[in-house]
């Protein structure tokens, strides 16, 4: 008798990160390679990061803090809302599988968009529900779309704002237009990863206020970008107190390792180097920009840390060939790639690898 597994997972297939570094080098033989794919900080993680790490360096043998009280309490005081209404989690990763547990039944409609962030699917249909897919309208959420799809079977509806991996944003008022016409009991998951990245004056810079009137509400944010922090798994979620309450009962105990706790809170006390890396990453889009614009290439505007941009040659080819060259970016689709932003210096050798590719 052969081992049974559930049926809802049968045709899931595990998620491919970007390619890791190390394996570039030993398949290609090479010593030094960039990667531009997973829209990591190029400048790493704040100066006070590092020294809060080396406080903590003896302390291996002690679990961490399972309530994770201080960041709690620090990020509760950055957005004014109560501890209660923050759960940190193992990178935002862990937070939406928490999300699906917590709430998915099966049969239950989540609504989504078709070009976004693919766990969303993915846990959908581990918990058995139904996925409906709402195509991108000019690689940008279609909110009217997704209104229109709302059934008495909708559970959840996902935004993901800025969108990876197109890089587009909805605006403030798009979003309060939006959130007036869900159901109450029809939860709202605002993704905002990227949040950081962010230069348009319309977009929802303070999301959290809108807790106060939308109790369906679930905002999601993250360390691994714009903080540096990605190797350390450290997000966080703000939410009414009642929803962060449910999901705290599925979550693992110890989630949030004490080193990625101390190098969180250490974060949080860094503006100067937040501002360095938004400024550092504008001046990055802008290049590539005026080099996809000297190339005739298609690409939304980004308000991320990366860029989606149509190479107009094979994307899975393109990411072979830059492999070879030292250069690791994201193929995401056809002809699309997802490239993220580096230093200056990273930027330019990439606009000079990929020209050698194309011309190839």
């Amino acid at each position: 008798m052969s081992i049974s597994f559930r049926k809802e997972i049968k045709d899931l297939v595990a998620y491919k990160p970007g390619k890791p570094i190390e394996d570039v080098k030993r398949e290609y033989g090479l010593t030094d390679v960039i990667k531009l794919a997973s829209n990591e900080n190029p400048l790493g993680a704040s100066p006070k990061v590092k020294e809060a790490l080396k406080k903590v360096m003896d302390e291996f043998a002690l679990y961490p803090d399972g309530n994770c009280t201080e960041l709690k309490n620090a990020i509760s005081k950055k957005f004014n809302v109560q501890p209660t209404q923050v759960l940190p989690s193992a990178g935002s990763d862990e937070m939406v599988d928490m999300i699906a547990k917590t709430f998915v039944n099966h049969g239950d409609e989540i609504i989504m968009a078709d070009i976004t962030f693919p766990r969303y699917i993915a846990t959908t249909k581990m918990m058995g529900g139904i996925p409906v897919i709402v195509p991108l309208k000019n690689w940008t959420y279609d909110l009217d779309g997704i209104l229109e799809k709302i059934t008495p079977k909708t559970k959840i509806i996902w935004l993901c704002n800025p969108n990876n991996p197109t890089g587009t944003m909805v605006t403030e008022n798009e979003i309060l237009n939006f959130l007036k016409k869900v159901p109450s009991n029809v939860i709202v998951i605002y993704d905002e990863a990227y949040n950081e990245y962010v230069t348009r004056d319309d977009y929802p810079k303070n999301s959290v206020n809108l807790l106060k009137d939308y109790s369906n509400l679930i905002i999601l944010k993250t360390f691994s970008k714009m903080y540096g922090l990605a190797s350390l798994r450290v997000g966080y979620t703000i939410s009414s107190e009642e929803i962060i309450a449910n999901i705290n009962k599925i979550r693992c105990p110890f989630d949030v390792n004490r080193f990625a706790q101390a190098a969180a809170l250490a974060a949080l006390q860094d503006e100067d180097f937040v501002k360095k890396c938004y400024e550092l990453n504008k001046q990055g889009k802008e290049y590539l920009y005026s080099e996809f614009d000297k190339m005739g290439f298609e690409y939304p505007k980004s308000e991320t840390n990366h860029i989606f941009v149509n190479v107009e040659q094979d994307a899975q080819q393109v990411f072979l060939e830059l492999q070879k060259r030292g250069m690791i970016i994201r193929p995401m689709m056809g002809t699309w790639i997802r490239v993220s932003i580096g230093t200056m210096e990273q930027n330019k050798l990439f606009i000079e690898k990929l020209k050698e590719v194309l011309k190839k």
